[in-house]
């Protein structure tokens, strides 16, 4: 099931956020900087901001009443950003991951949405080849940010 998410959901989305982040940042960066006190906190502030913002959507995908993925965009700069989409590692492969992208380009399509834009870990290999099978590119314009690929989906 995909829905809404509302702010009881809050601690779950937060540990799942956490969980998913690990599995790629691992080797990469500092435990502090993506699962440390003082990153969890900040990622918690963050998600209940977008939880709460009108102008933001956050989406819940549930396998028998536990969250297993999450996916959050909104419209920055006049440009629609798929800003999070994770999947709980132990529910990797089982296809959350395409119902909630899925659920998201759907929503883009119902509201006139022509592109989107999204920025990946570079040493995210797992995601930049999930992205990539859903037609997702390099932006031409912008193609890294950092430590991060930008790539630009046409939603037609």
């Amino acid at each position: 099931m995909i829905r809404t998410a509302t702010p009881a959901d809050l601690d779950a989305v937060v540990q799942l956020h956490t969980e998913a982040r690990a599995t790629y940042y691992r080797g990469h960066l500092p435990e502090e900087e993506y699962a440390g006190a003082a990153e969890v906190d900040r990622s918690r502030g963050g998600w209940s901001r977008a939880i709460d913002r009108p102008d933001a959507t956050v989406l819940c995908a549930e396998r028998d009443g536990t969250l297993a993925g999450i996916a959050a965009f909104a419209v920055r700069d006049g440009v629609m950003h798929l800003t999070q989409l994770h999947v709980s590692p132990s529910h990797w492969r089982t296809g959350i991951g395409t119902e909630l992208h899925t659920a998201c380009v759907d929503a883009w399509r119902q509201a006139g949405v022509d592109s989107a834009r999204l920025e990946v870990f570079v040493h995210n290999t797992r995601a930049q080849a999930f992205y990539a099978d859903r037609g997702w590119a390099p932006d031409p314009d912008h193609p890294r940010a950092g430590t991060h690929l930008v790539l630009r989906l046409t939603v037609s």
